[in-house]
């Protein structure tokens, strides 16, 4: 909100998510006819984000190939479409996340150096949701906010089931919490969400 790309869009792309095969033309896009199927233009996430910000969640898992093509837009500020012929310039900040840790998959081979180190401009390391158990009461509360927004509902948790919640392990992390408050909201008929509401593990 203090930066001057504060009006621009922030573009969010889960890199575990997309096969190997797709994951380039999604980032950089690709021209007509650049393959079967490719029936007209389309701008990657990274010409939709220019002049604002790109999220690359879960970087730790982009193949090598891509690996170089995101090291180039941080080096040059360019790259090419799929089946282009003149490389595009762009203004975008990266935001990178992962769940590995970049510098033993450097060390492993799997993850570029150089790519790791112009990423890590300004690291910012999180613990897991495990070693900050203070944090989970007001997660809780800001996940009520937001299922209550969707659903309709005014369903709360309860001290009970916050405290059975913090003395949980959470090997799923805050997306585990995530959906575990999303599925109790969800079944919840009484409006308070009791430890015995909560998954059985």
């Amino acid at each position: 909100f203090q930066s001057a790309r504060k009006d621009k869009p922030i573009v969010r792309v889960n890199c575990a998510a997309l096969p190997d095969d797709l994951i380039e033309s999604e980032l950089f896009g690709y021209e007509k006819g650049a393959f079967t199927g490719a029936a007209a233009r389309k701008p990657g996430k990274f010409e939709t984000a220019d002049g604002g910000s790109i999220f690359l969640d879960e970087i730790g898992d982009l193949p090598p190939l891509t690996q170089t093509k995101i090291l180039r837009v941080l080096e040059n500020r360019t790259f090419d479409r799929l089946g282009g012929t003149a490389p595009l310039q762009v203004d975008v900040r990266i935001i990178a996340a992962t769940n590995k840790d970049l510098e033993k998959e450097v060390k492993k081979g799997r993850f570029r150096e150089d790519l790791f180190y112009r990423l890590n401009v300004i690291p910012i390391v999180l613990p897991p949701l495990r070693k900050r158990k203070e944090d989970i009461p007001l997660l809780i509360d800001a996940f009520c906010i937001k299922f209550n927004d969707q659903l309709g509902t005014k369903v709360r948790f309860s001290t009970e089931a916050k405290g059975a919640l913090v003395n949980y392990s959470f090997p799923g992390n805050v997306r585990e919490l995530l959906n575990i408050v999303e599925r109790c909201l969800a079944l919840s008929d009484s409006g308070i969400v009791q430890p015995a509401d909560l998954p059985a593990h």
